[in-house]
């Protein structure tokens, strides 16, 4: 009798059990598809038999400080920008029958164009290399790839759709945007020096595009140089931390599946996004991303990452591209720090603009509020609205492969 009941109470447990994890299923940890498997940009997709050096202890060796500068002007998605000076070559069109056909339009670029993209980098590189004015100026690619988006999945390039209100769920733009500023949270975290999250801070910007990967047995140490964030991915085994502590950058668990070392990030907030410098429309907590690291040569490591959120966009999707050697192989200070007084003395001049309309309201003066960027200028080295660069004393004639394109955004 007494094993008769034992074994209904288990059954019941089972059930519940089961029942219990469908929910879970339904509330939040949906069941996710399978992240593709790596694709190697770096060669075109052709073969890889390179064997990375291992460490001390037998993993693969991914050590060093590593950039995305080589990805200049290689846009996210397909159909994203063209080519022109300093830009690359631009990306071949997919012929008439394959867009009738609802093709994918080609990820590489034929040998003609990718011979015209390898004159553009050199010439632009050399100029570069030339013509600084100032002490400052931007980094800029040197390598040539053959891709012609970061997106590898889907198959045609595109960004999935997506699902929630844009609006309400941008980056603030803070001094980046109109205004008005009313609080702290009108800035992004970009801007507030804490961080671009995990995409913003490995996509490609006008400068800090280092990475540098630090290796112990069971652990993975990756660190950024804009803001400079440091994330351990570990290999010994453990278990993600609760499903209730929320983290900027997650929290990263790994294994080696031969030379590729695989990372999943789970445990986000809903404070970041996928975009340059981290901006762009903000994905849920229940983002999972999995990353894909391998060495395919001396001087490249072949980096992926696949973003699932399933709150946000339609279907996962999946950028792919090589990181090669930061010149001067060091990761520079980069002296920015929440404390900083940005952000009080913005909002200081904004309460100064809201005293001056009603100084001029009670004069019978209706105007309207000055924008946070008054004279209309961009970011970056962008030009103010309405003044192009021309050729006058001092300034490169239009066109020229200066990079200034290339802005924060």
């Amino acid at each position: 009798m007494m094993s008769r009941f034992i074994a209904a109470l288990s059954t019941a447990v089972g059930i519940v059990a089961v029942c219990l994890f469908s929910g879970a299923l339904v509330s939040g940890q949906q069941s996710r598809a399978t992240p593709p498997a790596l694709v190697v940009t770096a060669f075109g997709g052709k073969p890889v038999e390179y064997k990375a050096p291992r460490t001390p202890w037998g993993d693969p060796d991914l050590q060093g400080v590593w950039s995305s500068d080589d990805m200049e002007n290689i846009p996210m998605a397909a159909g994203q920008g063209r080519g022109g000076p300093g830009r690359g070559a631009a990306p071949q069109a997919a012929p008439a029958s394959q867009v009738a056909l609802g093709q994918a339009p080609p990820l590489y670029l034929d040998e003609a164009a990718l011979t015209a993209r390898k004159t553009q980098v050199d010439n632009a590189a050399k100029q570069r290399d030339t013509s600084a004015e100032s002490s400052f100026r931007f980094d800029y690619a040197r390598r040539v790839f053959p891709q012609t988006r970061l997106i590898v999945d889907p198959p045609d390039g595109r960004l999935p759709a997506i699902k929630v209100n844009q609006q309400e769920r941008g980056m603030p733009r803070g001094t980046y945007g109109p205004g008005p500023l009313n609080s702290w949270e009108d800035f992004s975290l970009y801007e507030r020096c804490i961080t671009r999250g995990i995409a913003g801070s490995i996509l490609r910007v006008i400068y800090g595009n280092g990475n540098r990967i630090v290796q112990a047995p069971g652990v993975v140490a990756f660190s950024t140089e804009m803001l400079p964030d440091t994330r351990m991915f570990y290999t010994d085994g453990r278990k993600h931390i609760g499903s209730s502590i929320r983290e900027y950058l997650g929290d990263s668990r790994a294994h080696w599946e031969g030379e590729e070392l695989v990372v999943e990030t789970t445990n986000l907030t809903n404070k970041t996004a996928i975009g340059v410098n981290g901006n762009g429309v903000r994905h849920s907590e229940q983002m999972v991303i999995t990353e894909r690291f391998r060495r395919v040569a001396d001087n490249v490591i072949q980096y992926q990452a696949t973003y699932d959120d399933p709150v946000t966009y339609e279907k996962p999707f999946t950028v792919s591209f090589p990181l090669t050697p930061l010149d001067g192989g060091v990761l520079l200070p980069y002296d920015c720090h929440p404390g900083n007084t940005a952000i009080s003395m913005s909002l200081s001049a904004e309460r100064a603009e809201d005293r001056a309309v009603a100084a001029d309201a009670a004069k019978g003066v209706v105007r309207p509020r000055r924008t946070v960027q008054d004279d209309g200028a961009g970011v970056g080295a962008a030009a103010p609205a309405g003044r192009g660069r021309g050729a006058g004393p001092g300034q490169p004639p239009p066109g020229t492969a200066t990079g200034e394109r290339d802005v924060e955004r």
